[in-house]
């Protein structure tokens, strides 16, 4: 592998922060200092100057409160720093709309943003959904097998995914991909409105009693299992 890859799963540093570390001289490969673009294997010995501390990364479970935004705040509106205070510089991975609420992860860690959030990963992501009305197993089978969705470019069909009833009016469903507004836009091609949106699980990360606006630092075989599955080391 290229080796600022190999320095950012030793969690030196992000694979654009190696890169840096290599320009300054003080990456070396088999005793020679390395260069941009160098490749390594498991036979390579590396060494990194002793200037260069391996990174502490931080990852919250945060419970996301309805009526806040994940970023990018417009008109007013308050975003997850705004009501989180950490002594972190975290940033949330992925999103929930501004009416939706539940987990969602934290981190200083950038490396773990594309393989999360990339479709091909297929990454499980479990909702707690309230409809507005009762629904029959009909409905079920439906979202079950996959719901033609508008998109701007045209129509689009979900893929097949687990879903369970929760109560008369209420489920749970798994995703795998996150086009915007899913869950929301399936119901209403069967005529439902959700009146209630929580997301409940990532992966193997659990909401579990954490009340809106709380957050869990992640640790232990609970955080190694998930950056495990992203492919990198705790």
């Amino acid at each position: 592998m290229r080796i600022n890859k190999y320095l950012a799963e030793k969690n030196y540093a992000t694979r654009r922060g190696a890169d840096e570390l290599i320009k300054q001289g003080l990456v070396l490969i088999n005793g020679r200092k390395a260069v941009l673009g160098d490749q390594v294997s498991a036979e390579d010995k590396v060494v990194v100057s002793p200037k260069v501390h391996q990174k502490k990364y931080i990852y919250l479970a945060y419970n996301k409160p309805e009526g806040i935004v994940t970023n990018l705040p417009q008109g007013g509106e308050k975003e997850i720093k705004d009501n989180i205070k950490t002594k972190h510089g975290v940033f949330p991975v992925g999103r929930l709309d501004k009416d939706s609420s539940g987990l969602i992860i934290l981190t200083d860690d950038g490396r773990i943003t594309k393989p999360l959030l990339s479709p091909e990963r297929e990454h499980d992501k479990e909702y707690l959904v309230k409809v507005d009305k009762t629904f029959d197993e009909n409905f079920l089978e439906k979202m079950a097998g996959g719901i033609q969705i508008k998109k701007p470019d045209g129509r689009y069909k979900t893929k097949p995914t687990e879903i369970k009833r929760h109560s008369r009016d209420s489920f749970k469903i798994i995703l795998t991909e996150g086009k915007k507004r899913q869950i929301r836009r399936m119901c209403e091609a069967l005529g439902y409105r959700v009146k209630d949106l929580r997301r409940i699980r990532i992966m193997n990360i659990n909401i579990g009693t954490l009340k809106p606006n709380e957050h869990r630092t992640l640790g232990g075989s609970e955080l190694k299992t998930f950056l495990k599955n992203l492919g990198f080391k705790a």
